[in-house]
């Protein structure tokens, strides 16, 4: 069984890795409609109910080394963790059972990096990102307004992660950051099995999803422009012309490489934009967000919990009242069909501890709903949308097109590319 998972991991990881298995509009704060963007506690006519966000881990070693270059060396000090970003913490399954079993994981951990580790790690410069993250919620959260109980609640907060060491580490340290290590009781951190994760492009879940997009992978490298650049890169490089690399791979080693101060070979650096380019039209290719559907696969069942967990607050669902946060520790193929599906992608790689933030808001008079967005901590302004602040009902008339209930996204799942 493990030698199947490792054959699929030809693609990636869950950064394509779940491949197979696995412009932004930066908007300045304004006042529109008499409305004030910006939450200042009771001095705004909003009061924040309920808070959401989605979060690449942090910094890790790379998924795969780029063949025949400069070999660096990935150390296990480079995994050590920093004392400040320990937690008392469990992993559990959706229900609160044992954690599931990790395919993913173990495809990974079947192959070592030149100097030990094994591939996506968590590193102690991803630990550090990620309690970087958490302390900027709880400034926001706790310091510049007591939105928070300034330590973990287990009713308050709910955390979910892939079912993947660097993301369940991830959500780990920006708990850390966020609360300061203080917490009522052990921080549980759910997870699911890997053939019903909707937490990213499940291509080993949805049979539809991997034959739609196992073509357009193949296609993506083979792309007239792509194909030319990677021929001379791979010969600029020294890479033998049969061995197998894509701009994907290139990127994801050399960006882990910098991360961490790790020499890159010296002509990879003439060629860096076009690295990061080729990639993200690689993405693009694969995604196709010119087709609802595609991005309905990609991430439907997940923006269908995002809202529900909105009309859920708004309605006075009793067993949620508490819960006033839910973090979701993801990864970057995650973020990038969101934020295609929100009309928002700025055509570049979301960076290690990257973070969409969902708001749902509450007019103190009307009691009208309005949702927040913001990435990177910049508001931003939906399509669709009258406003950063968007009254509830538009932000779900602009994301419902590719929003999924988990009996549609089965349904469609099950189907083949000519239904």
């Amino acid at each position: 069984m493990r030698s199947h998972w490792i054959r699929l991991g030809v693609f990636g990881s869950v950064a394509l890795g779940s491949m197979l298995w696995s412009e932004k509009k930066t908007v300045p704060d304004q006042t529109d409609s008499g409305r004030i963007s910006g939450y200042d506690g009771h001095h705004s006519p909003y009061e924040l109910r309920l808070v959401q966000v989605l979060f690449r881990h942090g910094a890790r070693t790379p998924l795969k080394s780029i063949p025949d270059v400069l070999e660096v060396q990935w150390n296990p000090n480079l995994l050590k963790v920093p004392a400040h970003t320990q937690v008392d913490y469990i992993v559990t399954d959706l229900n609160g059972g044992p954690r599931p079993p990790a395919p993913v994981e173990d495809s990974y951990r079947a192959h070592t990096l030149s100097g030990g580790t094994f591939p996506g790690q968590l590193t102690t410069v991803g630990m550090q990102q990620l309690y970087d993250l958490g302390e900027r919620l709880r400034k926001r959260y706790i310091e510049d307004v007591p939105f928070l109980l300034p330590g973990f609640s287990p009713t308050e907060v709910y955390v979910r992660s892939t079912n993947i060491v660097r993301t369940i580490e991830s959500a780990k340290c920006l708990v850390a950051g966020l609360f300061h290590q203080s917490q009522e009781g052990t921080v549980p951190i759910f997870t699911t099995e890997a053939e019903n994760e909707i937490l990213y492009p499940n291509y080993h879940g949805c049979r539809l999803l991997k034959l739609l997009s196992g073509t357009r992978w193949a296609e993506s490298s083979m792309l007239p422009d792509i194909a030319a650049d990677l021929n001379k890169i791979q010969r600029e490089l020294g890479i033998a012309s049969h061995k197998r690399v894509d701009f994907i791979l290139i990127r994801d080693d050399m960006v882990a490489r910098e991360t961490h101060g790790l020499p890159c070979p010296p002509m990879l650096s003439s060629w860096r934009s076009t690295v990061e380019r080729r990639a993200v039209e690689m993405i693009c290719h694969i995604y196709d967000p010119s087709k609802r559907q595609n991005l309905q696969l990609c991430v439907g069942p997940l923006l269908h919990i995002l809202l529900r967990n909105m009309e859920d607050k708004v309605q006075g669902v009793a067993s949620i009242q508490k819960r006033k946060l839910y973090l979701y520790s993801v990864h970057d193929t995650t973020l990038m069909p969101c934020l295609m599906a929100l009309g928002i992608f700025d055509m570049k790689w979301p960076p290690y501890a990257a973070d969409i933030t969902l708001e749902l808001h509450q007019h103190r008079v009307t009691k009208e709903a309005f949702v927040k967005v913001s990435y990177l901590g910049q508001d931003q302004l939906i399509p669709g949308c009258s406003g950063i602040y968007c009254p509830l009902k538009e932000f779900k008339e602009a994301v419902s097109p590719y929003s999924l209930t988990s009996e549609l996204y089965r349904s469609l799942c099950n189907k083949s590319p000519e239904d």
